[in-house]
């Protein structure tokens, strides 16, 4: 089993900063990936940021530019660095293990709220 714990959402103003940090425990070496997802009120959650364990990154295109996910392997740990926020960016945020064959592990989910 893998468990996954996300930490640092908050309230912020359109164009601040936030960093979302995500601890994985447990059976670490099933882990392929990290990734994080967001789910805004109403709509369906969609996949935002992932990095392999080799360090390969890909963004979904409404953050590009603006987000940066790293990670630390010596404290198992992936952050997620968000900067210039918009209100559109208001949504819980999931981290995710992405295990092999095809588990996935998340956690509890942190709000991002960013008002205009």
């Amino acid at each position: 089993q893998v468990q996954v714990v996300e930490s640092g959402g908050g309230l912020v103003q359109a164009g601040g900063s936030l960093r979302l940090s995500c601890a994985a425990s447990g059976n670490i070496f099933s882990i392929n990936a990290m990734a994080w997802y967001r789910q805004a009120p109403g709509k369906q959650r969609e996949l935002v940021t992932t990095i392999t364990t080799g360090g390969s990154t890909n963004y979904t295109d409404s953050v590009k530019g603006r987000f940066t996910i790293s990670r630390d392997n010596a404290k198992n740990t992936v952050y997620l660095q968000m900067n210039n926020l918009k209100p559109e960016d208001t949504a819980v945020y999931y981290c995710c293990a992405l295990r092999s064959f095809q588990r996935r592990s998340w956690g509890q989910g942190t709000q991002v709220t960013v008002s205009s």
